[in-house]
């Protein structure tokens, strides 16, 4: 008489179970990683928008300035040096001067407008410098920028971007 058999051995269970868990061994660092591999780019490219929007806005309002209103500076002693930019322009609307500034207050590069209205232009800003790259001419202004953001366990992502050739149209 042959008996047939219903279900599996204890031995097939702890088979499939050690080439499954095999498997999952395998598999989750390749997961982890390509996960990532996915916020490092993601950063990489938010930083790079972030980054040409912030330097169209700065350079489009420095070469509206007046020449001999530019003053660089920085907002407190805690900011780095050249992190201020103050300047005087002619309002495209109305034709009246008014004031600009643009300053790093801690990681927020902030924009002044008649100096009342605050706008916070970035909140991932690391470090800010204005500068005039030759000392004999004041026309052409020099614009450094990092950028910098956390990614994951305490990883950062940083993007430097750097305008050597901004000028100031109203000498």
């Amino acid at each position: 008489m042959v008996r047939t058999r219903k279900g599996v051995t204890l031995m097939e269970l702890m088979v499939v179970l050690a080439i499954v868990s095999a498997l999952f061994m395998v598999a989750a660092p390749m997961l982890l990683q390509s996960n990532r591999q996915f916020i490092l780019v993601r950063s990489r490219l938010q930083l790079q928008q972030e980054a040409r929007g912030v330097m169209y806005v700065i350079t489009r309002s420095v070469r509206q300035a007046k020449n001999d209103s530019i003053v660089i500076s920085r907002y407190n002693a805690y900011q780095p040096f050249y992190s201020k930019i103050s300047f005087v322009r002619q309002s495209a609307v109305s034709g009246v001067p008014s004031t600009v500034v643009f300053q790093q207050e801690g990681t927020n590069l902030c924009q002044y407008i008649g100096g009342t209205s605050r706008r916070v232009i970035s909140s991932n800003l690391n470090y800010l410098a204005f500068t005039f790259p030759r000392s004999d001419d004041t026309g052409i202004l020099s614009v450094s920028i990092t950028f910098q953001k956390n990614i994951y366990e305490g990883k950062v992502k940083a993007l430097h971007m750097a305008s050597e050739k901004v000028r100031i149209m109203n000498e």
